[in-house]
């Protein structure tokens, strides 16, 4: 017998066999996340991101909570301790339904959670990460400012010493669960530096107007932080970090989750391209048997799938403590970017039909274009890039 003849067929769904690189765990994790996107999310999207809105959101995080994705590469406190490759596994699973699901989870997890199970008192984690992981406390993180965005260390919001207390004064920008949240972790300049405080949404001062009028991100809430003289007692400082050192770790551990997320925006894209080649005709025959077309799907499968080989890739990393914020700023460069020409290259193939929301793929165009801004610039991991291989600082 040969040895070609031994060989597996050809999956078109995974042309590089991605698949056997992970275990039974890693495919159950993926296919419960599927499972309830497909549920609860897939029937709905297109009606909430008309309508710019993002209904039952406390139950959907509740329903998150209870399949364990909810902080779920963090340990204990009712977190699933999850492996980053399943984490990430779970982000694209959540993107191809929506990139405002993926965000609510990774605001949720990656951001809030994150934040306070690595820099907070026990008593903070005792307090808030049970109920998070859960899904019945939603977190929000507060660091962009109006004015502020690329340039963190710049932030005017401030956090001064009254007696015992903090009294927090300032203003965030494109805060997403920001006007659902019961807790914001919110970063300001202090006479010590840059600290971060976890702020229960109900205090006195405290508001969060949600920000509309968007034409990207529309099924998720994004919101403006207002403190005016926000009255914090002394414990509601993250005591394990002074500085950016805090935000940005923060920061990075959510970049990753995009590397994956925006491959299953891209991924849902693709699917749909490569349906509808195969059933619409033009000149006799369906377009999926001409040359043009053929060549385009060729080259969204080959970035598509080089791209979720490099986020598995960076997942074994960060299992292994190897996982730099560069080799982050590389992922979330190259996957976002290929992630929203794959969006428009599917457009092409769907003609007038792209730009329905009878078909997800102008949805996840719009969606991307946010994610290409938030959680670093292309220009700004451009930059990170740029200084790793030179070792000059051209951000100033």
């Amino acid at each position: 017998m040969s040895r070609a003849s031994k060989l597996p067929p050809f999956d078109p769904g995974d042309p590089l066999g991605i698949d056997d690189l992970l275990d039974a765990e890693d495919l159950a994790v993926r296919d419960t996340v599927r499972s309830w996107a497909a549920d609860r999310v897939l029937p709905h999207i297109a009606d909430w991101y008309e309508r710019g809105e993002l209904p039952g959101i406390h139950e959907l995080a509740r329903e998150l909570g209870s399949i364990g994705a909810l902080g779920m590469s963090l340990d204990g406190y009712g977190c699933a301790g999850a492996t980053a490759v399943q984490y990430g596994l779970a982000c694209l699973e959540l993107e191809a339904a929506d990139s405002g699901i993926r965000s609510l989870v990774s605001v949720q997890g990656s951001l809030a959670m994150y934040a306070i199970h690595r820099y907070g008192s026990e008593e903070q984690k005792q307090r808030w990460l049970p109920g998070m992981a859960a899904g019945e406390i939603i977190g929000c993180f507060g660091l962009t400012e109006p004015d502020h965005g690329s340039d963190p260390a710049a932030m005017r919001t401030y956090a001064k010493r009254d007696g015992g207390d903090w009294v927090l004064t300032g203003r965030k920008m494109w805060i997403t669960n920001g006007s659902v949240a019961g807790v914001a972790v919110v970063w300001a300049q202090t006479d010590d530096g840059i600290r971060g405080f976890v702020v229960p949404t109900g205090t006195p001062g405290f508001s969060a107007p949600e920000i509309k009028h968007k034409w990207s991100l529309r099924a998720s809430v994004t919101s403006e932080l207002v403190m005016d003289e926000v009255r914090l007692p002394g414990d509601a400082v993250l005591p394990e970090v002074t500085g950016l050192r805090g935000p940005l770790s923060c920061l990075s551990h959510a970049r990753y989750g995009i590397v994956w997320g925006s491959m299953g925006a891209a991924r849902s894209s693709f699917e749909a391209a490569v349906s509808y080649a195969r059933t619409r005709e033009q000149f006799g025959r369906p377009i999926g048997g001409f040359q043009l077309t053929q060549a385009k799907l060729a080259d969204m499968a080959v970035e598509l799938h080089k791209g979720i080989l490099l986020a598995h890739h960076l997942g074994m990393r960060m299992d292994a403590g190897k996982l730099r914020p560069e080799q982050v700023s590389f992922g979330k460069l190259n996957n976002v970017r290929e992630a929203i020409e794959i969006c428009r290259t599917s457009r092409t193939i769907l003609g007038a039909n792209g730009i329905s929301l009878e078909y997800p793929v102008m949805r996840h165009a719009t969606n991307l274009e946010s994610v290409l801004t938030y959680e670093g610039t292309v220009e700004m991991h451009q930059l990170v890039l740029g200084k790793a291989l030179t070792g000059f600082d051209a951000f100033r």
